[in-house]
């Protein structure tokens, strides 16, 4: 039961134009991250995406499309891009179930021990 999901880290708008309806204020460059959630843990990996989406004519942007201009646009704004570090939080039941088989793992020797 692994959910992963992207969240937003950064929305720049470019002053581009669009190569869709030539509009010269309406892009916007998205950064997401991924964000893995289990039932063991919360984490925020490296992989980064990006989206561009013209506001104007309400149209994604893909890559295909995109002019030297935008390119450009796109790689300063990635060298200026700074991401969420990698983290992984565990969540309680991780917590639960590894102190009690520890406990579990020291009664057993215990025991073991004892009876010898």
């Amino acid at each position: 039961m692994t959910k992963t999901k992207r969240i937003t880290v950064k929305k720049v708008t470019l002053k581009n134009n669009c190569p869709e309806c030539f509009g010269k204020d309406g892009l916007c460059l998205t950064f997401k991250q991924d964000f893995i959630e289990t039932k063991f843990y919360k984490s925020v990996t490296d992989t980064i995406s990006y989206d561009m989406y013209c506001h104007i004519c309400n149209s994604p942007i893909y890559p295909e499309r995109w002019t030297e201009d935008i390119e450009r646009g796109v790689a300063y704004q990635e060298k200026a891009f700074t991401p969420k570090p990698r983290t992984k939080r565990f969540k309680p039941l991780f917590w639960a179930i590894l102190i009690s088989s520890g406990v579990g793992s020291i009664a057993v020797i215990t025991t073991v021990l004892i009876t010898r």
